[in-house]
């Protein structure tokens, strides 16, 4: 059986928010238990509501993505301070209608389409921009940064669908 595997991993880029959001929740949840401590039964339990919601915060603040193509399926998962892994969706080359770059003109035909998009990426543009976007199945527009070798993986299950410009 002819196989072909290729694996990458890309950090998202946290949102100045998320950052601002992580620090104020520490430090609120520090203040209302130190408050509980001193006898207030309310601020101590407001104290562990805001822990949890800071824990989970700083999940998200911490994000990366992991591509897995494997044999005509590509697989996105995220990553969570680089401890927790969810797997967000399941791609069936088959059913891709485009890959080609973030700003290649081979795209300029799906421009008015209302699908939703899904940003799989570092979320920031780079000189040279690496991101790339594929339509799916008619319902998604998604955007993911592979590798070459990636590219190179996908072009050989589906030579016509794929634009490198």
């Amino acid at each position: 059986m002819n196989e072909t595997y290729v694996e990458w991993l890309v950090k998202r880029k946290t949102p100045a928010y998320m950052t601002l959001l992580k620090f104020l929740t520490i430090i609120l949840a520090a203040g209302f238990i130190l408050l509980g401590l001193l006898g207030y039964i309310v601020a101590m339990l407001i104290g562990i509501v805001l822990g949890i919601v800071a824990y989970f915060v700083s999940l998200n603040a911490n994000l990366e993505y992991e591509y897995l193509y494997v044999d005509k399926e590509l697989t996105v998962d995220k990553v969570m301070a680089k401890s927790k892994r969810k797997r967000v969706a399941v791609f069936d080359i088959g059913k891709m209608e485009i890959l080609a770059p973030i700003k290649s003109w081979h795209l300029d035909n799906y421009k008015n389409r209302q699908d939703k998009t899904v940003d799989y990426s570092s979320g920031e543009e780079k000189q040279p921009d690496h991101r790339y976007v594929f339509y799916y199945d008619g319902q998604k527009r998604v955007i993911i940064e592979p590798n070459e070798e990636m590219i190179k993986a996908i072009i050989t299950v589906a030579p016509r669908k794929v634009f490198k410009d």
